[in-house]
């Protein structure tokens, strides 16, 4: 069976999980993130690094010990067996996909007005699926050159912001905090993990990268490490400047953050999200196709999905129908929606990936399981407190998925 180019160095991971997480959270996940919890978002905030600080933990000591595409599903079906991993792909696919449309539609709702969002969200698209059918290192590159451009916006927005006139948010008294409760601010970190579930992208990629034993765990923890510095600085510029009532309100917050405290530079906001949204669609149409790569050469997807390319050695059918499916949803999907939908799934995956680390043993325990251990309660208690109709629908599809693969054991 062909395999992939093993051609993506440390610093190429973890530039592909920054371009990832960092177009996903700082400009898609705040607003409805302070809806839930007001300035409690900040909690919010610190408990999804810690579960995902988890996650990433799993994800590292499983890739050492498997370096290939798939992630969790590959984990799942070695560690605790064919319907476990089986699940996760699922959850996964469904998950990355529609984040795959939150990340166009997020693009298109900075670049252009209303009436051209979708169009232009199909033609991104289409644009980035073709960068990543040149292959994986070209993928690289063009998510370093994004992440330098959105960490330079994000340092000016910061001085800006914190130069002006910006005040401390309160985590108690009158503000949104005090009637949100403990299911608000679980609602809020369970939105907010749909910005750290970058580092998945490495996992995934990990029949691509270079002394993938020692590079995946350097590249996950680092890349997930300068997230979270990134967003709690974030968090409290933008919570400071606009307040917990007008975050939660914004389409667009940072954009409305730098109006409120230097105006002539909001250009350059909008012109960092739209490339960060870009970055996190170019890096999910990386993982989700090999994700589904890895399940069609077991048969869990049609195995007509698992041919790799070869001349550019990437999974271009998997990426040509990932696309197709990309540009139905961005015509139909509602951006603020769709990213609780996606957590649900994300959080299931991990759910998975933390049972399947505890299992270890031996040269490939790296970290100690009480971190699999709040991994696993850790994405429970985030899953079944979203959104009612984001774990309702997530939880449909996921039964969908399931039934699926029964039948189609049945039949063979």
């Amino acid at each position: 069976m062909p395999s992939l180019a093993r051609r993506l160095t440390t610093t190429d991971a973890v530039v592909i999980g920054l371009a990832s997480m960092i177009g996903a959270g700082i400009f898609s996940a705040f607003a409805p993130a302070a809806a839930a919890a007001g300035s409690g978002l900040l909690v919010g905030l610190v408990i999804a690094a810690v579960v995902a600080y988890a996650n990433a933990t799993s994800s590292a000591q499983l890739a050492a010990q498997y370096p290939t595409s798939g992630g969790t599903y590959v984990y799942g079906r070695e560690r605790l067996g064919p319907w476990w991993g089986y699940g996760a792909g699922w959850c996964f696919l469904i998950g990355k996909t529609a984040s795959c449309g939150a990340m166009a539609l997020t693009f298109a709702s900075y670049a252009v007005p209303e009436p051209w969002r979708r169009p232009i969200a199909v033609l991104a698209t289409v644009a980035l699926v073709s960068v990543n059918w040149h292959g994986v290192t070209r993928t690289a590159r063009v998510a370093r050159v994004i992440v330098t451009a959105v960490l330079a916006a994000l340092v000016l927005l910061i001085a800006v912001t914190f130069g002006r006139d910006w005040t401390a948010p309160s985590l108690t008294g009158d503000g949104l905090w005090g009637h949100a409760g403990a299911l608000g601010v679980l609602q809020a970190a369970g939105l907010l993990f749909f910005a750290f579930a970058g580092y998945a992208r490495v996992a995934t990629l990990g029949e691509e990268v270079r002394d993938p034993v020692r590079a995946i765990p350097r590249a996950i923890q680092l890349a997930l490490l300068i997230t979270v510095v990134l967003y709690g600085v974030v968090a409290l510029a933008v919570l400071g400047a606009l307040g917990p009532e007008r975050l939660s309100a914004a389409d667009a917050p940072l954009a409305a953050a730098m109006e409120l405290s230097l105006p002539a530079l909001t250009p350059v906001v909008r012109v960092a999200a739209s490339l960060a949204s870009l970055g996190a669609l170019l890096a999910l149409v990386a993982g989700v196709s090999r994700t589904a790569l890895a399940m069609s050469r077991t048969g869990d997807l049609p195995r007509w999905f698992a041919a790799v390319h070869p001349r550019h050695h990437v999974p271009h059918r998997a990426e040509a129908a990932l696309g197709v499916v990309v540009c139905v949803l961005v015509l139909t999907v509602d951006l603020h929606a769709v990213i609780g939908f996606s957590s649900f799934g994300v959080l299931l995956y991990y759910l998975v990936a933390n049972m399947a680390a505890w299992t270890q043993h031996g040269q490939y325990r790296r970290f100690p399981r009480v971190l699999q251990g709040i991994g696993v309660i850790g994405c429970g208690v985030l899953a079944i407190t979203l959104p009612a109709n984001a774990a309702l629908a997530g939880a449909a599809v996921l039964a969908l998925g399931l039934i699926v693969r029964l039948i189609r054991i049945r039949r063979t």
